[in-house]
């Protein structure tokens, strides 16, 4: 009897299914080697987090710190982790060393002419970082960390001089973003390099305003000369002449005493004063020079806080501070003789410490209005305090400059007014009646958005004042590398040699008050 042949269609459907299950079983051989890779691999890791070189929880944000004595005290104590050995600061210097370094920096910018197609007009800016002796950094660091709690060391006139430093403290905030941990930092614009011929600018990390109100007069003298020649001597400082140096000089006492010897460098400061006051001709202008905010002395009145302080804000004008002032500021006194006692008016003596920042914060939170007159100086603290407030300033200087003015309109949150209209009897006060609702609303809600532009912090936000001065500062790059090579061939003593002596005084416009 003849075998029984079997189909040819059922031998290939066997065939097919021997495939697929020798498939399913290579895929499932595979499948369970990556699983025990997996877990020797977990095996293997450090159960410590904290010794991985990343963060455990890279994903949750640093809370910014605000206040100056916090931030200053954690600075302190990690002082020793911070900081950088690298640093190719010059102590002795030689004439080679000028040659050497105009020669790399020539060479490096070259490079990046070729290699960039957007420097000069690039981010972020490189700044290099002086290593100067502690006796002009940390000594003085510690000096205010030490003395700060000593509430009855006072100005002549009766400030704390703890919160006069405190308010001058832009120093501090800028120095400690850029010798912060790269990894720590949140700034994109701004890179602090190691080597000088890599450098855009070179910022001077010295507390002036801590060492004038601080120190004995002679001794911070003394401190002063030491800290001019120490820079003078840097081969960065005499290839340029200072031009590309920053300098922060934000009291406008502090570093008087030798002013005149880094007139070229660039200056960090709270206003101009083209009056001749505190600066002298030829030492400060806008093209040279930055205009930083005062550090708020109240706390910040953020989006949510100015929504539920809309109901309670009855007072329409709001003062509380020195109500006499010496040279701009004699305004003062003529703005109480006509606002005194006027309905939904409060005009008040401020008072020094905890209780007098209470009163004010409390006063400004209240007001739609806040009165921000000139002080001894065009500008005055008070402006930045009623902006993070949400109280809407009214700017009575007419030698005011202002920070940021490149990125900010300040129409948008400001009133302005003359000081031949404030004081015309009833002008003011019918003026600021007649501004409707509807743009005080939009003037507040413009608050609301610009008020971190003023919140110094550490890490620097962006967008706040520390990212904002070096948006600001990029726009001076091209004219400080301008000049610095002009004064490297132009000879000198000639009439071609640039100078800022012409430049017009600033005087506020504002329209005519009715």
């Amino acid at each position: 009897m003849p075998a029984k042949q079997i189909p040819l269609s059922l031998t290939r459907s066997k065939s097919l299914i021997l495939l697929l299950l020798l498939l399913l079983l290579l895929l499932l051989i595979f499948s369970l080697s990556l699983l025990a890779l997996s877990f020797l691999f977990l095996l293997s890791s450090p159960s410590d987090p904290t010794s991985s070189s990343s963060p455990p929880y890279p994903h949750l944000p640093i809370l910014p710190e605000t206040s100056f004595v916090a931030s200053l005290e954690h600075s302190l104590s990690q002082k020793a982790s911070n900081h950088r050995t690298s640093d190719d600061t010059v102590r002795t210097v030689l004439e080679d060393d000028v040659r050497r370094l105009d020669e790399r920096k020539s060479a490096k910018e070259m490079e990046w002419v070729h290699g960039d197609p957007y420097y000069p007009l690039n981010f972020p800016i490189r700044v290099y970082v002086y290593e100067m002796p502690k006796k002009f950094t940390y000594d003085l660091l510690w000096l205010f960390r030490n003395a700060y709690r000593e509430t009855s060391n006072l100005t002549s006139n009766g400030s704390p001089v703890h919160r006069l430093i405190e308010q001058h403290s832009i120093d501090y905030w800028l120095w400690a973003d850029l010798i912060a941990p790269e990894s720590e930092r949140l700034l994109k614009n701004v890179v602090r390099v190691d080597r000088q011929e890599e450098a855009d600018l070179f910022y001077m990390p010295f507390f002036t305003t801590i060492s004038f109100f601080l120190m004995e007069k002679q001794q911070c003298k003394a401190l002063y000369r030491g800290a001019l020649k120490w820079v003078t001597d840097q081969p960065a400082w005499k290839r340029s002449e200072g031009r590309d140096h920053i300098f922060p000089i934000h009291h406008p006492w502090s570093f008087k005493s030798v002013r005149r010897y880094v007139k070229n460098a660039i200056w960090l400061l709270p206003d101009m004063d083209s009056t001749g006051n505190w600066y002298k001709p030829g030492q400060v202008s806008l093209e040279k020079d930055l205009i930083l905010p005062y550090v708020p002395n109240v706390d910040l009145c953020d989006t949510k806080c100015i929504s539920e302080s809309e109901s309670k804000r009855t007072t329409l004008l709001f003062f509380r501070g020195r109500l006499k002032r010496n040279a701009g500021g004699k305004i003062r006194a003529k703005l109480v003789e006509e606002l005194t006692g006027a309905k939904d008016i409060v005009i008040e003596e401020g008072t020094a410490g905890e209780g007098g920042k209470a009163a004010a914060q409390k006063g400004m939170r209240r007001s739609i209005f806040c009165l921000s007159p000139a002080g001894d100086t065009p500008s005055s603290a008070r402006l930045f305090d009623s902006i993070v407030s949400g109280c809407i300033p009214v700017i009575i200087s007419d030698e005011l400059e202002l920070p940021f003015e490149g990125i900010l309109d300040y129409r948008k949150i400001a009133i302005f007014v003359s000081s031949t209209d404030a004081v015309q009897p009833g002008l003011l006060l019918r003026f600021l009646k007649g501004i409707s609702s509807t743009q005080i609303r939009e003037m507040r809600r413009n608050l609301a958005e610009c008020s971190r532009h003023f919140v110094y912090s550490s890490p620097a936000q962006p967008l706040g004042p520390e990212d904002l001065v070096w948006r600001m500062m990029a726009g001076k790059l091209v004219n400080i590398k301008l000049h610095t090579r002009r004064s490297q061939r132009v000879v000198k003593e000639s009439r071609s040699v640039c100078t800022c002596d012409c430049r017009r005084a600033n005087v506020t416009g504002s329209k005519p008050l009715s």
